[in-house]
């Protein structure tokens, strides 16, 4: 469904009672299982040696935000070919980790009545390939991606990896940038804010969603890949600027506190199992 409609009944009823609202929008929020991945050894996303010989699952998440002026989804989440593959089961030997892909995003969407060419806006928290992976499914969507990151994205170092084929179909994709240091308000409401957060690439951005029941929402990408990350300030060895993703947590700190939001650190299983199980929302 393109556009969510207001009930034009329920408008003119409070018209002719002479009544006005400023109920927050029907937003909602979906979390969709977009893969797992086992490691046996997560020292690389703590540079400081904390998490050496550690195994952890990792889950993948993709998020569909429904707002009554149209749907976004953040992030893609890995390619949907892993869930045709036997066992839905991938290998990753350069990083001893194994993917497990129950369902594809797109047969998820299809739960919702939704295919990718029904969705209105597309944004990334970062270019990685468990965040972009399907990114060539929205091709017909308009593409919110802060400009350092879009740069990064097409840059001939990443062209050459393996994350590039996932999402290089958006290069010529109706897009909006985010240009300097500012928020992107997407439905121009307050409800879906991408605020930039850099560090662990360029342009690294999170969401924060505000909704109706639930409250406020900040969904961080890849600023807390552990359970641990988040209270000891782990940085990953791989990030692109230690000082700026130290800067960046100090954002996101600021603005639960400012805002009382929850904050799901997206690759923790708990935090993903804590949203109701889709296709089931929070709203």
């Amino acid at each position: 469904m393109k556009k969510l409609m207001m009930s034009v009944a329920a408008l003119a009823m409070l018209a002719a009672c002479g009544q006005t609202t400023e109920q927050a929008p029907a937003v909602e929020l979906y979390a969709m299982d977009c893969g797992r991945a086992t490691f046996p050894d997560v020292g690389m996303f703590a540079d400081d040696g904390s998490m050496n010989g550690q195994s952890r699952e990792l889950i993948v998440p993709c998020y569909l935000i429904r707002h009554p002026n149209g749907d976004l989804i953040w992030d893609a989440g890995f390619p949907d070919a892993i869930a045709a593959m036997p066992g839905g089961r991938l290998e990753i030997p350069e990083m001893g980790a194994a993917v497990v892909m129950r369902a594809s995003l797109e047969s998820q969407l299809a739960q919702l009545n939704l295919t990718p060419a029904d969705i209105e806006y597309v944004s990334f928290s970062h270019q990685h390939g468990d965040h972009t992976g399907n990114g060539n499914l929205f091709t017909a969507s308009t593409w919110i991606v802060d400009a350092d990151e879009r740069a990064y994205m097409f840059s001939d170092e990443t062209r050459s990896g393996q994350a590039f084929a996932g999402y290089a179909q958006l290069e010529n994709a109706q897009t909006q940038l985010i240009e300097g240091d500012a928020q992107h308000d997407v439905f121009g409401d307050g409800s879906v804010t991408i605020i930039q957060t850099p560090g662990h690439t360029p342009g690294h951005t999170v969401l924060l969603v505000r909704l109706p029941n639930a409250g406020p929402v900040l969904l961080t990408g890849d600023m807390f890949h552990l359970a641990e990350s988040r209270e000891r300030h782990l940085v990953p060895s791989f990030n692109t600027d230690r000082e700026q993703t130290i800067a960046s947590q100090a954002t996101i700190e600021r603005i639960a506190t400012e805002t009382g939001a929850r904050v799901v650190r997206q690759h923790v299983p708990e935090d993903f199992a804590s949203i109701p199980a889709f296709p089931a929302a929070l709203n």
